[in-house]
């Protein structure tokens, strides 16, 4: 049968359209036979006068209806039941061909016959189309993977017609809360109770269940997952509403459950006119725009149509991408008359920044550029503090002298009582901010603070994935660390809106609901892979009788804090929005600042990381490092080397003077 149809399918569109055309022909006049025996219990009508004459009517006026309606267009392969339709009615233009046929021959046919053969050419032209239907498949599609389609609403239905198309799946069974639903046959799949699914797992050999939902709320999404991570399946899941409506994506790209759509709260909609005030028919650059959380802004920001968009990033493959993506969303939306311009560069380069801000005369800067890798600043203090300390005051500086109407700063839940150079780093870029609020009243500074973002690069669901596609362990640093988390498009969503209620020198803290353990997080992600979990530390020995996915538990990272904080005291003030606050934090007058950012750089083009720790240290930053060692790999060269190699003498040249 596989050599059949293998065979069949290398056939010409013409020959399939005749193949076709002549089984129709046979089709249609067994069934004017048949439908002639039953009615007269006989086959001695064959030999009256008369009797082949509307059949001679019948044939072509069947073929050309067929024709016309489009039925040989069909790739029968792919036929679909609305094709039905299309059946029934060639069919029953075909019985009125040849009633009136037989009457206006007088020919000795039976008035109740042509209704007798409309019921059985519509079962044998339809039946003989969805039986090759069903051999191309098997064959094609014999080794597809069982899986149970858990909904059976609309989405489950498109969702299963999808998969009969394009995917590498065969369902098998629909699962759904809907207990009128139960027992009843959708699609010709069988709905069954949740209660039944360890049954139907053993019944049908799946090992990966579909989640067609795409409209559920992440509290029932949550609950509903909650519930299957206790049966040894694959748990996937189709797009939420809102991809599809945007046509990012469609119900036929199953993806696997992340963290992310059970982490994420139920996102709160945005506030229009927050929304609109600092970027609706302005200029808005971008500073970090190829980043996970500067590439959303873009991504927001286009939406409330500016006039021009400045993105600016170091990184060329980066800026390329988004720009890009930008570009084809422009198209796609109709927003082709916003200007979007990519610039190459660096944030600490002054004159660089300057020229940019003069020459595309910036209205509102979104400074994202930053290192934000714990372990990495901690490891490169010197471009940690150049990027992030000095890199804010060289383009917040440009702001100022540009005019730009208002700056605002993503800053991090590490910049609050920080324990590593990163969160340091970021805590002095947010006095930086304040000084030069106090300082002058033309440019509006603001500074939003957050903590993690599910999926940006380098955080721990990503790397969580890979280290379970490549058959783990996965790491987890401690037992007890917790981190706060937000979906990148609501953190983007919740900074715009801040900084538009920003008045000057505003610090706002955005609520990122209650902090996740790790630990439980790795669990979670184990579970939606269908794996069974177990915890060793790191002198352990993996035991695969224990389970299926190791979690090592690999201790502290330098500079790394078992848990975060969004505040550094407990004076937040709510705002018009229910998840964004204003703290008052420590400020310096921008004399003072400037004291101990000419004493810091002197440190850096010195490459003395020690004296940069001392200094943060005297800083109020609240800076308490996790250890008394300092973890910079060039200063520990050095200080390995020694002088003799001259690496001591080595200062670096600055681009910012």
């Amino acid at each position: 049968m596989d050599v059949f149809t293998a065979d069949l399918s290398k056939l010409s569109r013409t020959t399939k359209v005749a193949i076709q055309a002549v089984a129709d022909i046979l089709l249609v006049i067994v069934c004017y036979l048949t439908a002639m025996a039953l009615r007269l219990d006989a086959l001695a009508f064959v030999a009256r006068d008369g009797i082949w004459g509307p059949l001679a009517v019948v044939l072509p006026v069947t073929l050309f209806v067929f024709l016309r309606l489009g039925l040989y267009r069909a790739v029968v392969r792919y036929i679909s039941t609305r094709a039905l339709r299309t059946v029934l009615f060639g069919v029953v233009l075909s019985a009125v061909a040849l009633a009136i046929s037989a009457r206006a021959m007088d020919a000795p046919v039976p008035r109740s016959v042509p209704i007798i053969y409309a019921v059985l050419l519509f079962l044998s032209v339809s039946g003989v189309r969805f039986l090759i239907r069903s051999l191309f498949r098997r064959t094609y599609y014999g080794a597809r993977a069982p899986v149970i389609v858990y909904g059976a609403g609309e989405a489950g239905r498109q969702l299963v017609n999808a998969m009969d198309l394009v995917k590498p799946y065969r369902p098998v069974a629909f699962v759904d809360d809907d207990v009128t639903l139960h027992q009843n046959t959708i699609g010709g799949l069988r709905v069954y109770s949740p209660d039944r699914l360890a049954g139907l797992i053993d019944q049908t050999g799946a090992t990966t269940l579909l989640l067609a939902l795409p409209s559920v709320d992440r509290a029932r999404l949550r609950e509903i997952v909650r519930g299957l991570t206790r049966y040894k399946i694959d748990i996937k899941t189709i797009p939420g509403v809102e991809d599809i409506v945007r046509g990012t994506a469609t119900l036929a790209d199953v993806r696997n459950v992340s963290p992310e759509d059970l982490l994420g709260r139920d996102p709160v909609a945005p506030m229009d006119d927050l929304m609109r005030r600092n970027i609706t028919g302005k200029t808005i650059l971008v500073s970090g725009a190829g980043g996970s959380i500067g590439s959303e802004l873009c991504r927001q920001i286009l939406h409330m149509n500016p006039s021009e968009m400045i993105l600016l990033d170091i990184s060329e493959f980066a800026l390329y991408q988004i720009e890009a993506e930008l570009r084809e969303t422009a198209k796609r939306t109709g927003r082709d008359t916003i200007r979007i311009s990519a610039v190459l560069g660096s944030v600490q380069n002054r004159e660089r920044t300057r020229a940019i801000m003069r020459t595309f005369k910036v209205q509102t800067v979104y400074h994202a550029a930053a290192y934000k890798h714990v372990p990495m600043v901690e490891e490169n203090v010197v471009e940690g503090i150049r990027n992030n300390v000095f890199g804010t005051k060289t383009i917040a500086e440009a702001a100022v002298e540009a005019g730009v109407e208002h700056f605002i700063l993503i800053s991090t839940d590490k910049a609050v009582r920080p324990t590593n150079v990163m969160g340091a780093s970021k805590r002095m870029a947010e006095l930086v901010c304040q000084a030069l609020a106090m300082e002058q009243s033309d440019t509006i500074f603001s500074m939003v603070r957050f903590g993690n973002v599910l999926g940006s690069s380098g955080s721990v669901i990503p790397r969580f994935q890979q280290q379970i596609d490549h058959g783990g362990p996965i790491t987890v640093t401690h037992r007890k660390i917790n981190r706060y988390f937000m979906t990148i498009p609501e953190a983007a969503q919740l900074v715009i809106q801040a900084g538009a209620m920003g008045v000057g020198g505003d610090v706002f803290v955005l609520d990122m609901g209650e902090p996740m353990e790790i630990l439980e997080l790795a669990h979670s992600m184990a579970r939606l892979h269908g794996l069974a979990s177990y915890v060793i530390d790191h002198e352990d020995e993996i035991d695969p009788e224990r389970g299926d996915m190791p979690i090592l538990i690999t201790g502290l990272r330098k500079g790394e804090k078992l848990f975060e904080e969004l505040l550094i005291g407990d004076n937040a003030s709510g705002t018009s929005h229910p998840r964004i606050m204003t703290a008052s934090e420590v400020a310096l007058d921008y004399s003072k600042l400037s004291v101990l950012l000419d004493q810091l750089w002197e440190a850096s083009l010195a490459f003395d990381a020690n004296k940069v720790i001392a200094i943060f240290r005297k800083a109020p930053l609240g800076y308490a490092p996790s250890s008394d060692e300092i973890a910079d790999l060039m200063w520990n060269m050095r200080n390995r080397a020694g002088p003799q190699d001259g690496v001591s003498q080595l200062r670096v040249v600055s681009s910012v003077d």
